[in-house]
Protein backbone atom coordinates (compact mmCIF):
# COMPACT_ATOMS: atom_id res chain seq x y z
CA UNK A 1 0.00 0.00 0.00
CA UNK A 2 1.06 3.25 -0.85
CA UNK A 3 1.10 6.27 1.10
CA UNK A 4 -1.02 7.93 -1.34
CA UNK A 5 -3.73 5.67 -0.60
CA UNK A 6 -3.80 5.39 3.35
CA UNK A 7 -7.48 7.11 3.51
CA UNK A 8 -7.00 10.33 5.81
CA UNK A 9 -7.44 10.06 9.75
CA UNK A 10 -11.01 11.14 10.62
CA UNK A 11 -12.73 13.08 13.76
CA UNK A 12 -14.48 9.83 14.38
CA UNK A 13 -10.89 8.27 14.30
CA UNK A 14 -9.40 10.51 16.95
CA UNK A 15 -12.67 10.37 18.69
CA UNK A 16 -12.72 6.57 19.30
CA UNK A 17 -9.10 6.36 19.51
CA UNK A 18 -8.93 8.82 22.59
CA UNK A 19 -12.33 6.86 23.97
CA UNK A 20 -10.53 3.16 23.81
CA UNK A 21 -6.93 5.59 25.58
CA UNK A 22 -8.36 6.89 28.72
CA UNK A 23 -4.56 7.07 29.62
CA UNK A 24 -4.13 9.45 27.08
CA UNK A 25 -3.97 12.12 28.73
CA UNK A 26 -2.32 10.97 31.80
CA UNK A 27 0.68 10.57 29.61
CA UNK A 28 0.11 14.12 28.11
CA UNK A 29 -1.54 16.17 30.54
CA UNK A 30 -0.14 19.44 29.00
CA UNK A 31 -2.32 18.46 25.85
CA UNK A 32 -5.40 18.44 28.10
CA UNK A 33 -4.35 21.61 30.14
CA UNK A 34 -3.89 23.44 26.67
CA UNK A 35 -7.26 22.29 24.59
CA UNK A 36 -9.34 25.52 24.41
CA UNK A 37 -12.87 25.03 23.03
CA UNK A 38 -15.55 27.55 22.23
CA UNK A 39 -18.07 29.48 24.79
CA UNK A 40 -21.56 28.54 23.95
CA UNK A 41 -22.19 32.36 25.45
CA UNK A 42 -19.88 33.94 23.59
CA UNK A 43 -17.34 33.74 21.21
CA UNK A 44 -14.33 33.33 23.59
CA UNK A 45 -12.20 30.30 23.71
CA UNK A 46 -12.29 28.64 26.92
CA UNK A 47 -10.49 25.43 28.72
CA UNK A 48 -11.55 22.05 28.67
CA UNK A 49 -12.29 22.24 32.41
CA UNK A 50 -14.04 25.21 32.53
CA UNK A 51 -16.34 23.88 29.38
CA UNK A 52 -17.25 20.57 31.02
CA UNK A 53 -18.03 22.97 34.50
CA UNK A 54 -20.37 25.02 31.99
CA UNK A 55 -21.97 21.59 30.65
CA UNK A 56 -22.35 20.59 34.38
CA UNK A 57 -23.95 24.03 35.42
CA UNK A 58 -26.72 23.22 32.44
CA UNK A 59 -27.53 20.04 33.18
CA UNK A 60 -27.98 20.59 37.07
CA UNK A 61 -29.94 23.32 35.72
CA UNK A 62 -31.96 21.10 33.40
CA UNK A 63 -32.60 18.77 36.02
CA UNK A 64 -33.39 21.49 38.54
CA UNK A 65 -36.49 22.38 36.26
CA UNK A 66 -37.15 19.19 36.02
CA UNK A 67 -37.68 18.29 39.60
CA UNK A 68 -39.42 21.65 39.80
CA UNK A 69 -41.92 20.65 36.96
CA UNK A 70 -42.33 17.09 39.10
CA UNK A 71 -43.24 18.74 42.23
CA UNK A 72 -45.63 20.98 40.54
CA UNK A 73 -47.37 18.25 38.60
CA UNK A 74 -47.26 16.25 41.66
CA UNK A 75 -49.54 19.48 43.84
CA UNK A 76 -51.92 19.56 40.94
CA UNK A 77 -52.40 15.58 41.19
CA UNK A 78 -52.74 16.02 44.68
CA UNK A 79 -55.05 18.94 44.35
CA UNK A 80 -57.50 16.64 41.63
CA UNK A 81 -57.22 13.64 44.05
CA UNK A 82 -59.07 16.10 46.77
CA UNK A 83 -61.64 17.36 44.60
CA UNK A 84 -62.40 14.20 43.18
CA UNK A 85 -62.81 12.66 47.10
CA UNK A 86 -64.72 15.74 47.98
CA UNK A 87 -67.47 15.46 44.97
CA UNK A 88 -67.28 11.37 45.66
CA UNK A 89 -68.19 11.85 49.05
CA UNK A 90 -71.35 14.47 47.80
CA UNK A 91 -72.91 11.71 45.99
CA UNK A 92 -72.28 8.57 48.35
CA UNK A 93 -74.28 11.17 51.01
CA UNK A 94 -76.97 12.19 49.02
CA UNK A 95 -80.39 11.14 50.59
CA UNK A 96 -82.72 11.14 47.32
CA UNK A 97 -81.98 9.84 44.71
CA UNK A 98 -83.86 12.45 42.21
CA UNK A 99 -81.49 14.93 43.37
CA UNK A 100 -78.91 13.23 41.82
CA UNK A 101 -78.50 14.41 38.23
CA UNK A 102 -78.36 18.12 39.32
CA UNK A 103 -76.31 17.32 42.07
CA UNK A 104 -73.75 15.59 39.57
CA UNK A 105 -73.88 18.59 37.47
CA UNK A 106 -73.45 21.53 40.02
CA UNK A 107 -70.30 19.64 41.80
CA UNK A 108 -68.41 18.75 38.60
CA UNK A 109 -69.32 22.47 37.63
CA UNK A 110 -68.44 23.68 40.69
CA UNK A 111 -65.31 21.33 42.11
CA UNK A 112 -63.83 21.27 38.67
CA UNK A 113 -64.55 24.66 37.33
CA UNK A 114 -66.38 23.38 34.20
CA UNK A 115 -68.82 25.96 32.79
CA UNK A 116 -71.60 24.41 31.56
CA UNK A 117 -72.80 20.15 32.41
CA UNK A 118 -75.75 18.72 31.70
CA UNK A 119 -77.16 14.81 32.43
CA UNK A 120 -79.53 12.95 30.50
CA UNK A 121 -80.64 9.67 31.63
CA UNK A 122 -83.02 7.27 29.84
CA UNK A 123 -84.22 3.43 31.19
CA UNK A 124 -85.16 4.65 34.73
CA UNK A 125 -87.60 3.53 37.16
CA UNK A 126 -90.94 4.45 36.30
CA UNK A 127 -90.82 7.28 39.01
CA UNK A 128 -88.64 9.05 37.37
CA UNK A 129 -89.46 8.89 33.96
CA UNK A 130 -91.19 12.35 33.65
CA UNK A 131 -87.87 13.93 35.60
CA UNK A 132 -86.18 16.95 33.88
CA UNK A 133 -83.25 15.09 33.20
CA UNK A 134 -85.22 12.41 30.92
CA UNK A 135 -86.54 15.16 28.93
CA UNK A 136 -85.04 15.71 25.26
CA UNK A 137 -83.54 12.68 24.23
CA UNK A 138 -83.91 11.29 20.79
CA UNK A 139 -83.05 7.46 20.00
CA UNK A 140 -80.17 8.61 18.02
CA UNK A 141 -78.73 10.38 21.07
CA UNK A 142 -79.13 7.29 22.73
CA UNK A 143 -77.51 5.23 20.32
CA UNK A 144 -75.49 7.44 20.15
CA UNK A 145 -74.25 7.41 23.66
CA UNK A 146 -73.78 3.43 23.50
CA UNK A 147 -71.61 3.77 20.93
CA UNK A 148 -69.09 5.34 22.83
CA UNK A 149 -66.36 2.89 24.26
CA UNK A 150 -64.62 6.05 25.92
CA UNK A 151 -65.52 9.66 26.20
CA UNK A 152 -65.54 12.06 23.12
CA UNK A 153 -63.63 15.11 23.72
CA UNK A 154 -63.29 17.60 20.90
CA UNK A 155 -65.20 20.37 19.34
CA UNK A 156 -68.96 21.06 19.47
CA UNK A 157 -70.00 20.70 15.78
CA UNK A 158 -73.83 21.08 16.69
CA UNK A 159 -74.40 17.58 18.42
CA UNK A 160 -78.32 17.30 19.93
CA UNK A 161 -76.42 16.58 23.29
CA UNK A 162 -74.94 20.00 23.27
CA UNK A 163 -78.25 21.43 23.03
CA UNK A 164 -78.99 19.86 26.90
CA UNK A 165 -76.71 22.76 27.59
CA UNK A 166 -77.99 26.18 29.07
CA UNK A 167 -76.02 27.82 26.28
CA UNK A 168 -75.33 25.33 23.49
CA UNK A 169 -74.22 28.38 21.18
CA UNK A 170 -71.18 29.72 23.99
CA UNK A 171 -69.98 25.56 23.77
CA UNK A 172 -66.62 25.62 21.61
CA UNK A 173 -65.32 22.45 23.22
CA UNK A 174 -67.16 19.25 24.68
CA UNK A 175 -66.57 16.09 26.51
CA UNK A 176 -69.33 13.62 26.48
CA UNK A 177 -69.34 11.17 28.83
CA UNK A 178 -71.46 7.29 28.47
CA UNK A 179 -73.04 6.08 31.37
CA UNK A 180 -73.57 2.56 32.21
CA UNK A 181 -74.06 0.21 34.45
CA UNK A 182 -71.56 -2.45 35.17
CA UNK A 183 -70.97 -5.03 32.90
CA UNK A 184 -73.77 -3.60 30.15
CA UNK A 185 -72.30 -2.32 26.75
CA UNK A 186 -76.09 -0.19 26.40
CA UNK A 187 -75.50 3.46 28.20
CA UNK A 188 -78.59 4.29 30.41
CA UNK A 189 -77.46 8.12 29.89
CA UNK A 190 -74.85 10.64 28.65
CA UNK A 191 -72.82 13.53 31.03
CA UNK A 192 -72.01 16.66 28.98
CA UNK A 193 -69.11 18.71 30.16
CA UNK A 194 -68.80 21.82 27.93
CA UNK A 195 -66.13 25.30 27.80
CA UNK A 196 -66.07 28.25 25.74
CA UNK A 197 -62.42 27.42 25.75
CA UNK A 198 -62.16 25.64 22.29
CA UNK A 199 -58.65 24.17 24.20
CA UNK A 200 -60.15 23.01 27.46
CA UNK A 201 -61.45 19.68 26.44
CA UNK A 202 -59.32 18.78 22.91
CA UNK A 203 -59.09 16.03 20.81
CA UNK A 204 -55.89 14.69 21.58
CA UNK A 205 -56.32 14.94 25.09
CA UNK A 206 -56.07 12.00 27.27
CA UNK A 207 -59.36 10.83 28.92
CA UNK A 208 -58.34 8.56 31.79
CA UNK A 209 -59.71 11.40 34.45
CA UNK A 210 -63.01 11.52 32.44
CA UNK A 211 -63.60 7.75 32.55
CA UNK A 212 -63.70 8.01 36.41
CA UNK A 213 -65.79 10.63 36.68
CA UNK A 214 -68.19 8.53 34.29
CA UNK A 215 -67.86 5.44 36.40
CA UNK A 216 -68.73 7.25 39.04
CA UNK A 217 -71.39 8.88 37.73
CA UNK A 218 -72.93 5.67 36.77
CA UNK A 219 -72.31 3.68 40.05
CA UNK A 220 -74.22 6.71 41.54
CA UNK A 221 -77.35 7.58 39.08
CA UNK A 222 -77.97 3.37 38.84
CA UNK A 223 -79.58 4.34 41.85
CA UNK A 224 -82.75 5.58 39.28
CA UNK A 225 -82.78 2.73 37.15
CA UNK A 226 -85.63 0.10 37.29
CA UNK A 227 -83.72 -2.61 38.94
CA UNK A 228 -82.71 -0.31 41.93
CA UNK A 229 -83.95 -1.85 45.40
CA UNK A 230 -86.96 0.38 46.88
CA UNK A 231 -84.40 2.04 49.13
CA UNK A 232 -82.34 3.20 46.94
CA UNK A 233 -84.91 4.98 44.70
Amino acid sequence: MTESSIPPITEDDIADYLANTPDFFERHAGVLAAVQLTSPHGNRAVSLQERQAEMLREKIKGLELRVMDMMRHGQENTGIADKLHDWTRALLLARDASALPALVSREIADRFQVPQVAVRLWDVADLHADAPFTQGVSEDAKAFASSLTMPYCGANPGLETAQWLDDASSAASLALIPLRSLGDTAAFGLLVLASDDAARFAADMGTSFLERIGELSSAALSRLRPDASPDQS
